[in-house]
C-alpha cells in the first residue's frame, strides 16, 4: 500500500502553451525506481513518448524532442512537462512507474491523464500603470503594461488616441514606457491585444 501513484484524470491546455501532468508517489527506502514509463494513446495507437531508466532519460517520439520533461532530482515526481502543445498533443497519457524491492521483486503501478489541447482567444486586455499611478508629475519615469491571456503567441500594440476615432500607434510591445514625461503627454491612451 506504500507505493501508489496519484495523478489527475484531466488536464486542459492551451495551444501553444504548456501544461504538466502530475504522477507522483511517496518515495520509501525499500524500494528503488527502476524505470519511468511516459506513453501516450491517440486514435487506438499507444506510443512511447519518454523512458527513464539506468542508461539515462530518452525522448522517444521525435515530435515530443526539446518540449517533454520529467524533473530530475526530486525523488518521487515523476510529472510530465509539455511545453509548445500542438492540438495533435490530445490524448491519454500513461506515467507507469517499475520499482525494485529489497527482495529484488518489480512492482509496477500506472495512471493514466486526458489531455485536451484548446485554442483560446485572447481576452480584453487591462492596463496596468507604473509605480506612480496614473496621475504623474511632468519628469518622472513612469509605464503603462498591456496584459491580456489566452493561447500564445499575444501581439500587444499601443495607440494614443480613442479607439474608433484618430490614433497614433506607438509601439508594439506590451509596454509602454516615458523615461520624462511632458505635459503634452497628458491623454488618452490604449492597447489592443491579438493572438491567432
Amino acid at each position: 500500500a506504500l507505493l501508489d501513484l496519484s495523478g489527475v484524470h484531466q488536464v486542459k491546455g492551451t495551444w501553444m502553451g504548456s501544461t504538466k501532468l502530475p504522477c507522483t508517489y511517496m518515495p520509501s527506502e525499500d524500494f528503488t525506481q527502476q524505470t519511468l514509463i511516459w506513453s501516450m494513446e491517440r486514435d487506438y495507437s499507444t506510443s512511447t513518448i519518454f523512458r527513464r531508466d539506468d542508461s539515462g532519460d530518452h525522448v522517444l517520439l521525435s515530435r515530443f524532442r526539446d518540449r517533454v520533461s520529467v524533473p530530475k532530482h526530486s525523488p518521487g515526481n515523476a510529472s510530465l512537462l509539455i511545453e509548445n502543445l500542438e492540438i495533435p498533443d490530445s490524448g491519454h497519457y500513461t506515467c507507469q512507474v517499475i520499482w525494485r524491492s529489497k527482495n529484488n521483486s518489480l512492482i509496477t503501478k500506472e495512471v493514466t491523464t486526458t489531455v485536451k489541447v484548446v485554442k483560446v482567444a485572447a481576452t480584453k486586455p487591462v492596463i496596468r500603470a507604473g509605480e506612480p499611478g496614473l496621475t504623474v508629475p511632468a519628469g518622472a519615469r513612469t509605464s503603462l503594461t498591456c496584459v491580456a491571456s489566452g493561447s500564445p503567441p499575444i501581439r500587444y500594440r499601443w495607440f494614443r488616441g480613442s479607439p474608433g476615432g484618430k490614433a497614433l500607434l506607438l509601439s508594439s510591445q506590451a509596454e509602454l514606457a516615458w523615461d520624462s514625461l511632458r505635459p503634452s503627454d497628458s491623454g488618452k491612451y490604449y492597447c489592443e491585444a491579438e493572438n491567432r
